[in-house]
């Protein structure tokens, strides 16, 4: 199973071609077209062609387990529950519960590890646990934390952001989860290269309990959402985001920039093209003095608009607090609000989702739990930090009462514009480096599944970095509507395989994390870690779960 793909690569090519890659025309030919005042442009002509595939997709995934009308006169509110937030968010307070609160009673042990005090130099892997840390977390620190909760702000008002910050701290639970299973079933080539994930736990993982067949079925499952996912919320979300930001500062949408959209897709792609050719090593490197920076420059330009409306913080909260539990339509808007909290939240942190064990099975390390506790950083990092100071912004600023805006980075442009007005340029800078590093690690994600499905070859990997870069041009000309839910759609639709393979696996993350600690408590006690290792192996020996 391990080097044979699923698919022939050449099979598969002309269908993923005929839906990223259609022809830039509109598809209902049936209906005789009206007169126009002018030509449709290209950025038009792309969105017109791509969106019902768009559209399509997003019905699928999020399709209701309930739809219906709550509250009364004024407060009445049509709601639809999609059944797969009730999946992610099921699954992180049950995982929280079953490891008896592990993100917050391992939170020291986490930041000891992530510094290196548990592993060598020499351990198996390519990266260290800070960069595996920082590839990660550079996946989800980006746009979604900018834009992401500007829109879920807009959308269900202050309180969206209570909510977000709860499911990122219970997200950690999953992150631990995952990224246990993906270091503890990952897999290095003859060259030292690592290939790790849901797509590897859900195939050797099942097999050792005798379910081959139904794990096989599952990892390629996952690894087509997976491709999807590196091409919608990974891709084209990054992009259209930050192009949508260069628009707003160069003129707007009649902007030579505005009409010109793709070419700003095609400026990116070709520098993702560069980058993405050196492979986890050299992103690795890139993302770890990349994502510290980006972080800092946005933190900094948030702690001056928050310092400028300081008497108004107070208050901020107080709306986020009676948002969160009374809704802005009582009944109606507490559940919308919720619904829209988990959703941008599971977008931001990715919790759940399957894509972070992808990085973190890259790192040097002997235990499998400890990269697990690496892990729960980072939706501490993504959404408790950096979403609640991006909330803060544009609810002091009162930017998210802007329903005009049209979409997410253009409220919190607008947040840090009204304090200092050409701080809008400097967001710019940090957007794109938001989008730039989430592209490049996405598109990790996406080859490594990628090759699951067809193969390790050299074509093989070409054509998905080929795909990956022309995807980042139909992103950039897109509508902001049409990218968010085809982006929201694919990335969830990886929970539902990754989070099947979670519970079934859960006695092996118990038994990995019951090493793990043993292995931290007697390095902690003096030993050397080769001590500590070999004490372990004779106490705890490696065997089935």
């Amino acid at each position: 199973m391990t080097g044979r793909p699923f698919f022939r690569l050449g099979f598969l090519l002309p269908l993923i071609t005929a839906i990223f890659i259609v022809p830039w025309t509109p598809l209902a030919a049936e209906e005789e077209p009206v007169a126009v005042a002018k030509e449709m442009t290209v950025d038009e002509k792309i969105n017109e062609a791509v969106s019902p595939y768009t559209d399509a997709i997003s019905k699928v995934v999020f399709v209701p387990v309930w739809k219906g009308t709550v509250g009364e006169g004024d407060s009445e509110v049509d709601l639809e529950i999609p059944f797969v937030l009730l999946w992610l968010g099921g699954a992180a307070i049950f995982l929280t519960i079953f490891f008896k609160f592990i993100n917050f009673r391992a939170f020291g042990l986490a930041l000891k590890t992530v510094r290196g005090k548990y592993s060598k130099p020499d351990d198996p892997g390519e990266i260290s646990h800070f960069q595996a840390l920082t590839a990660a977390v550079s996946g989800t620190v980006g746009l979604g934390n900018i834009a992401g909760v500007a829109i879920a702000i807009s959308v269900g008002g202050p309180g969206a952001a209570f909510w977000m910050v709860v499911m990122g701290l219970l997200g950690m639970s999953s992150k631990f989860a995952e990224c246990t299973l993906g270091v503890k079933y990952r897999q290095i080539d003859k060259d030292g290269k690592v290939h790790g994930g849901p797509m590897h736990y859900l195939t050797r993982g099942f097999a050792e309990r005798g379910l081959g067949p139904l794990g096989k079925t599952l990892a390629v499952f996952f690894g087509v959402c997976c491709v999807g996912a590196s091409f919608g919320g990974g891709n084209m979300f990054q992009i259209n985001q930050a192009t949508s930001q260069l628009v707003s500062v160069t003129g707007g949408a009649e902007g030579w920039v505005g009409e010109n959209r793709w070419l700003v897709g095609l400026g990116v792609a070709v520098l993702v093209a560069l980058v993405i050719i050196g492979g986890i090593s050299r992103i690795g490197k890139i993302t770890s003095t990349l994502v510290p920076a980006m972080t800092v420059l946005y933190i900094i330009g948030a702690f001056i608009v928050l310092g400028s409306n300081f008497d108004k913080i107070g208050s901020s909260f107080g709306l986020i607090f009676e948002g969160a539990f009374n809704g802005e339509a009582m009944a109606g808007g507490l559940i919308g609000t919720l619904l829209q909290g988990i959703r941008r939240a599971a977008f931001s942190n990715e919790a759940g989702i399957g894509s972070a064990p992808i990085a973190h099975a890259a790192v040097k390390t002997r235990y499998a739990a400890s990269e697990g506790l690496v892990a729960l950083l980072e939706p501490f990092i993504d959404t408790v930090i950096i979403c609640t100071m991006t909330a803060l912004v544009v609810i002091v600023t009162g930017g998210y009462l802007d329903k005009e805006a049209g979409d997410g980075i253009t409220i919190t442009s607008a947040s840090f514009g009204s304090v200092v007005p050409w701080f809008s340029y400097v967001l710019s800078v940090a957007v794109i480096l938001f989008a730039l590093s989430t592209l490049i690690t996405w598109s990790y994600y996406g080859l490594q599944a990628w090759k699951f499905l067809f193969g390790k070859s050299h074509a093989s990997d070409l054509s998905f970095k080929l795909l990956f870069c022309i995807v980042i041009i139909l992103g950039a000309a897109m509508s902001p509507g049409k990218v968010i839910d085809f982006s929201d759609a694919m990335l969830f639709s990886m929970s539902f395989a990754n989070l099947i393979g979670v519970y079934l696996l859960l006695p092996v993350i118990k038994k990995e994390l019951k090493k793990f600690q043993l292995f931290a408590h007697r390095v902690d006690s003096g030993e050397s870690i080769e001590m500590a290792d070999e004490h372990v192996k004779s106490n705890l020996p490696e065997r089935g779960a």
